[in-house]
């Protein structure tokens, strides 16, 4: 899905980041075409801004999505997930971030999941990528605890895991 959105911008780089912003932070666009989180307005300057994009860039791209029904289809039902991830330092949580060999293969999530649990560690969020939105997903599942060596170990076994971090 995510290369059969991107594929409608080909012919703009620029378009491209404005939709690779939007998804990746589950930003709406409403009926005017303007850019929403819930129903807070988030301002056009201040998106072209981030992705080092002019204003007018922003306001072309939410005018092909709402021309494409596809496009609106897709834009005006996303949402934003609050994450605890950028909490995590200030919480005292851990991070443990899963880069998968194959992010379509089944049991992923039930595999690490089940590996903390056989640990005794309870799980406080879990987020994960979907394959089709991004280059590289990834499962994020976040802890009250400290993750010990003999986890960590259990984890990175797993024979879908490429890649494990903590933080």
């Amino acid at each position: 899905m995510f290369d059969e959105i991107m594929e409608k911008f080909e012919g703009s780089p620029s378009q491209q980041a404005v939709i690779r912003l939007l998804l990746e932070r589950g930003f709406s666009v409403n009926d005017d075409g303007r850019v929403v989180s819930g129903g807070i307005e988030i301002p056009n300057t201040g998106i072209a801004r981030e992705i080092g994009v002019d204003r007018r860039v922003v306001d072309s791209t939410t005018d092909v999505i709402l021309e494409d029904p596809e496009l609106r289809r897709i834009f005006q039902n996303i949402s934003q997930v609050p994450s605890l991830m950028d909490l995590a330092p200030v919480l005292d949580l851990t991070v443990l971030t899963i880069t998968p060999d194959d992010a379509e293969q089944k049991g992923i999530v039930s595999g690490v999941t089940g590996t903390l649990a056989d640990h005794d560690i309870s799980i406080r969020q879990t987020i994960s990528e979907d394959p089709e939105f991004t280059d590289e997903p990834r499962l994020y599942l976040i802890t009250d605890e400290d993750l010990s060596g003999d986890v960590f170990t259990a984890i990175r076994d797993l024979e879908y895991v490429r890649k494990i971090e903590i933080q």
